[in-house]
């Protein structure tokens, strides 16, 4: 497969799960789709973009296993989830649950409006290593209140790449009525997913990841009782509009004036090739060699392996404990000396070495990286065993 994507070849690419890769064929959709935008503009925004729009989220809602008229595209997670805190109402005491393995960027947007309005963002610790799942739902309703008010949790965390028990977890809140917001960034295109059988309030996740789409490709879904409470982000032409659409929700958040939808249009093409190269398949062979290789790369660095090492907690991806003062400079002698592309991320006082395994990667690139850990544990300072 590694014929199929545009990386540059020289690079052993094991980051993946940062931004991910675009294959030919739907990066030649994606062109082709700028180049119709830009050979007829007016044509295109006033009268294609709505049609090409639906035939984009009908795709995408029979993947991800919800209806069409209750999602709408978003350029990433981060611009989904500040739309929602724009309209939740936050008052001065209300509660937030989350875990301490969250993405940076959420953990700095909730802290941004927990400011302005008072509300408290209660980062609930998740004891490492992971002994069980029900040791998980065990520690995080610890952090429950009767001040909590929303629920948020990503379902495959970023740094340390575990896979939480996120519908055992909707299912409680919505016991306790509370709201819940799941960003399943890392998800589609990675795990199964069914946002009917989850059932969550809100969901965001990207199809610029492992669904291999062109970059800013991503979604928000919100359930129907949720949706007219839900401000635009940007106020444009789709409030109290003149030619009302499918629906409010659907008028207020698609109609945002003008901008390239091209990278999410392009979303029937992505789904086409996920099914013609049977992605399924692809992806549960590259989860055997992420499981292959966690142990031995624990053994090397003098670490312990944070969870069970099997897909209850792990899927394309994971994250190996590494004792360094220097996660940047670790990360850029990968870079630079070995054309390693892989991230050393901290978090809550420890650093990760995340590697990412796609249908382009093979047994040989995570031996690239052993070897390259051994010379660097050898000569340098950098890693501590």
């Amino acid at each position: 497969m590694k014929s199929q994507f545009l990386l540059d070849k020289s690079i052993t690419f094991l980051n993946h799960g940062s931004f991910g890769a675009c294959p030919k064929p739907i990066f030649e959709e994606f062109q082709r789709f700028q180049l119709e935008l830009e050979t007829e503009p007016v044509q295109f925004i006033q009268k294609k973009q709505i049609g090409y729009l639906k035939a984009a989220r009908e795709s995408l809602a029979k993947y991800i296993g919800c209806e069409a008229p209750d999602l709408y595209f978003t350029p990433n997670p981060t611009f989904a989830i500040n739309t929602i805190m724009r309209s939740i109402d936050l008052q001065v005491g209300d509660e937030i649950l989350t875990t301490n393995h969250e993405y940076g960027a959420m953990d700095r947007t909730w802290n941004f409006y927990c400011k302005k309005s008072g509300a408290k963002y209660i980062r609930q610790k998740i004891s490492l290593p992971i002994i069980s799942k029900e040791k998980i739902l065990e520690e995080f309703w610890k952090g429950f209140t009767s001040k909590t008010k929303v629920i948020f949790l990503n379902q495959i965390s970023s740094a340390t790449a575990l896979i939480f028990p996120v519908k055992e977890i909707c299912d409680k809140a919505q016991e306790l009525g509370l709201i819940t917001i799941i960003d399943g960034a890392h998800v589609p295109g990675h795990i199964n997913l069914s946002i009917q059988e989850l059932n969550p309030d809100y969901y965001t996740g990207t199809l610029h990841k492992w669904m291999l789409a062109p970059k800013g490709s991503s979604f928000l879904y919100v359930k129907k009782e949720f949706q007219n409470d839900l401000d635009p982000l940007v106020v444009s032409w789709g409030y109290e509009s003149i030619a009302p659409g499918e629906s409010q929700f659907l008028d207020y958040h698609e109609n945002q004036g003008t901008r390239d939808v091209s990278a999410f249009i392009c979303t029937p093409a992505v789904i086409n090739f996920l099914e013609k190269n049977n992605w399924k398949q692809k992806s549960s062979e590259c989860k055997q060699i992420v499981l292959n290789n966690y142990q031995r790369f624990c053994d090397l660095l003098g670490t312990q392996p944070i969870c069970p090492i099997t897909n209850e907690f792990l899927g394309q991806m994971a994250s190996i404990p590494v004792k360094t003062d220097k996660p940047q400079e670790l990360k850029d002698v990968l870079y630079d000396k070995y054309n390693i592309q892989i991230p050393v991320m901290p978090l809550n006082g420890n650093v990760y070495i995340r590697y990412s395994i796609n249908a382009y990667n093979s047994q040989e690139d995570l031996d690239v990286l052993y070897a390259a850990l051994e010379d660097i544990i050898a000569t340098t300072d950098l890693i501590k065993t």
